[in-house]
């Protein structure tokens, strides 16, 4: 069983940064591909980044490319979520996964069936 633990949220103004991390305290995260999801009240969950297992491939959504930036970090039992140039659209409960996407020829990097094991989530608020 592999448990994930997320840290680094909390208020910050427009503009302004953030880095999230993922920590997992009794498994390597280097053989899951891991993702961070978001979702905002009243609005469905959305996928935000993606490093994939193996190649290390990274996948960015729409709304973040070239703003947020994924890596593996601490001996690869953490991912990172780096955010800069906030917005307050990017307000959410941030959610990291993992699991051995992809699972099949065609899937899907941000579909939520290929993640076996998830962490709790963290409150990110953009807001002057």
């Amino acid at each position: 069983q592999v448990r994930l633990v997320e840290s680094g949220g909390g208020l910050v103004q427009p503009g302004g940064s953030l880095t999230l991390s993922c920590a997992s305290s009794i498994y390597t995260l280097e053989t899951l591909a891991v993702a961070w999801f978001r979702q905002a009240p009243g609005k469905e969950r959305e996928g935000v980044a993606v490093i994939r297992r193996g190649s290390g491939r990274i996948h960015y959504g729409d709304s973040v490319k070239g703003r947020f930036t994924i890596a593996r970090a601490n001996a690869k039992t953490t991912v990172t979520l780096q955010m800069t140039t906030l917005k307050p659209e990017d307000t959410g409960v941030y959610t990291c996964a993992a699991g051995e996407f992809p699972r099949a020829s065609g899937s899907y990097y941000f579909d939520p069936d290929e993640y076996d094991f998830w962490g709790q989530g963290i409150q990110v608020t953009v807001s002057s």
